[in-house]
């Protein structure tokens, strides 16, 4: 993991597995949020039954909480460009980490 200047590394759990993620100091808060959420997405997948697999529960939750941002009308300006690149990012961020998980099992 490569951590960024003024960042820290916190370990979050996502459906029973743990991650270290670097964040900015100020971002902590907002990103536990965010990983509460997630997670509580990744369990209802799992819990429904119909997606087997830590892999697919994780994609599926990717894509339905993507296609629920992009549908969402929101007040204001919103560039949709600069925040589909920020979904990818994030996909790559956690590709990365899925696999560097793997790697470790």
């Amino acid at each position: 993991m490569v951590t960024k200047p003024n960042s820290t590394s916190i370990d979050v759990t996502i459906l029973g597995r743990q991650f270290s993620v670097a964040c900015n100091e100020k971002e902590k808060e907002e990103l536990l949020r965010t990983v509460e959420f997630v997670d509580a997405r990744m369990q209802g997948i799992r819990e429904n039954g119909k997606v087997i697999g830590v892999e697919r529960i994780a994609i599926m939750a990717a894509l339905n909480i993507a296609h629920e941002l992009l549908t969402t009308k929101l007040e204001g300006d919103l560039d949709i460009g600069a925040l589909r690149g920020r979904i990818i990012a994030a996909t790559e961020e956690i590709e990365k980490s899925l696999t560097a998980q793997d790697e470790l099992f």
